[in-house]
C-alpha cells in the first residue's frame, strides 16, 4: 500500500486551488489536507497540520511566499515545500533555493510534472525544471566567469572535502533539511551541520542556491 503524500495547498486564486485539489485528490497516493489564500494563513496551518508536501504561491497577500516560505523552513523543518508560480525568473528561483525550497514548479506546467515534482520532493529530492537547471547554471557561470575554475582545479576543490562532507553537500543540495540529513547519515544534528559550515567555507560558497548549483555542475543530485 503507498504511503499517502499530505498536501497543503496556498494560493489567493480560489479557481486555482480548487482545481489543484480535484487534480491531487484524484491520485491514489495523494490527499489535499488544507488551503490557504494568504501567507500569513498558510504559515499558521501549517504549523498546527505539519503537512508532507505544501504547494506555495510567490505572490500572495498579507505575507508573501518567499517569507511564507522561510518561516515554514524555520517553524516546520519535516514539511517539504514546492514553490509553485507563474513568475518563470531566475531570481524568484535562486531565491526560492536560498530559502529552503524543495522545488519549483511553474503555473503553466503540465499536471503529470507537478505530480511527479510532488513525489519527487516528498522523498527528500530537490525538483527543478529542466530549463530552471539549465539557467541557474548558466547565471551561475556567468555571475564567476572572472574566477572560472577549470575542469581539473574544479575537481581538485572537491578533493578538499571528506567523504562525511561530499554526503552532506549532496543531501542539502538535494533538499534535505540537517535533520533529515543526520537520520541518513546516522549523525547528530549539530554534527552535520558543523559539516555544512566547513564545506561552505572550503568551497567558498554563500548560500544554498550556490550549493546547488555546485552540485548539479559534479552530478552530485543523484540518489
Amino acid at each position: 500500500m503507498r504511503t499517502m503524500i499530505r498536501v497543503f495547498i496556498a494560493d489567493d486564486h480560489a479557481v486555482l486551488r480548487a482545481g489543484l485539489r480535484m487534480l491531487l485528490d484524484a491520485e491514489s497516493d495523494m490527499e489535499v489536507i488544507g488551503e490557504a489564500a494568504d501567507g500569513r494563513d498558510a504559515v499558521k496551518q501549517v504549523v498546527e497540520m505539519k503537512p508532507d508536501v505544501v504547494l506555495l504561491d510567490v505572490s500572495m497577500p498579507h505575507v508573501n511566499g518567499l517569507e511564507a516560505l522561510q518561516k515554514i523552513v524555520e517553524k516546520v523543518p519535516d514539511s517539504r515545500v514546492l514553490i509553485l508560480t507563474m513568475h518563470n525568473d531566475e531570481g524568484y528561483l535562486r531565491s526560492a533555493l536560498a530559502a529552503g525550497g524543495a522545488g519549483y514548479v511553474l503555473k503553466q506546467a503540465a499536471d503529470s510534472m507537478l505530480l511527479s515534482a510532488i513525489r519527487v520532493v516528498h522523498q527528500g529530492g530537490t525538483y527543478l525544471h529542466p530549463e530552471h537547471t539549465q539557467a541557474l547554471l548558466e547565471q551561475n557561470e556567468d555571475q564567476k566567469a572572472s574566477k572560472r575554475l577549470s575542469e581539473e582545479e574544479s575537481s581538485d576543490l572537491l578533493r578538499c572535502l571528506s567523504s562525511r562532507e561530499l554526503e552532506v553537500l549532496r543531501l542539502i543540495a538535494m533538499g534535505y533539511t540537517n535533520k533529515q540529513a543526520a537520520d541518513q547519515l546516522y549523525l547528530s544534528v549539530k554534527t552535520v551541520e558543523t559539516y555544512k559550515a566547513r564545506l561552505m567555507v572550503k568551497l567558498d560558497l554563500h548560500s544554498r542556491a550556490e550549493l546547488v548549483c555546485l552540485a548539479l555542475e559534479h552530478g552530485l543530485m543523484t540518489e
